[in-house]
């Protein structure tokens, strides 16, 4: 490598005296040829590694388009649907933005549901406005989870009358259920034999 350096000072000592360069010329020539002592960048090249980054939308990946789809599980496959129950003046199941969960008698964005499997004839059903994983307790009642846990899946059983009844996985026997006025009903005091258990999946 030395060798290389001095066989490069001669060539441009050489090239200097042929073009009449002075010894300050030579010595600008040389240090281009020693690393570390490179020209530095211009101030268009600097400006531009200088320029701020956009902030990335936190959470998702940079190329995600389209709605956040639910993660059950690492499973795909989800449907977009509403759960009408026909008691009282008909209600779908919705899942409020704080968490609370009931019937509302009109389509609202509150009661567009994502239905996903989550193994075979168990579904999980998310809240798609609110981010709420429909949820049913140790005593029954309906609430709305943040994260995705066991007591969010769901048995999906087909009727003889072709609604659904929505059996807890994590506790057998209990259904989710809607009142005649709109009200969630506490699963462990219905069965599928009872209109409030049966829920028609509809866009």
């Amino acid at each position: 490598e030395a060798q290389e350096m001095r066989g490069a000072g001669r060539t441009a000592q050489g090239a200097g005296r042929s073009q009449g360069w002075g010894p300050g010329s030579l010595q600008v020539a040389l240090a281009a040829l020693v690393p570390g002592h490179l020209p530095s960048p211009g101030a268009d090249w600097q400006e531009a590694c200088d320029r701020p980054r956009a902030p990335q939308r936190p959470g998702r990946p940079a190329n995600a388009d389209g709605p956040p789809r639910a993660r059950a599980g690492g499973r795909e496959g989800g449907r977009l649907r509403r759960l009408y129950c026909n008691v009282g003046i008909g209600f779908h199941l919705q899942v409020l933005p704080d968490g609370r969960i009931g019937g509302v008698h009109a389509d609202t964005s509150d009661s567009l549901l994502e239905l996903s499997p989550v193994e075979r004839g168990v579904v999980s059903i998310f809240g798609v406005a609110s981010r709420f994983f429909v949820a049913m307790s140790s005593k029954g009642k309906l609430y709305g989870s943040p994260f995705f846990t066991e007591q969010c899946k769901f048995k999906e059983i087909l009727l003889p009358n072709n609604y659904n009844a929505y059996e807890s996985h994590r506790y057998p026997g209990m259904f989710i259920a809607l009142s005649k006025n709109g009200k969630t009903k506490k699963g462990n005091r219905v069965s599928p034999t009872m209109k409030v258990t049966h829920f028609l999946p509809r866009l």
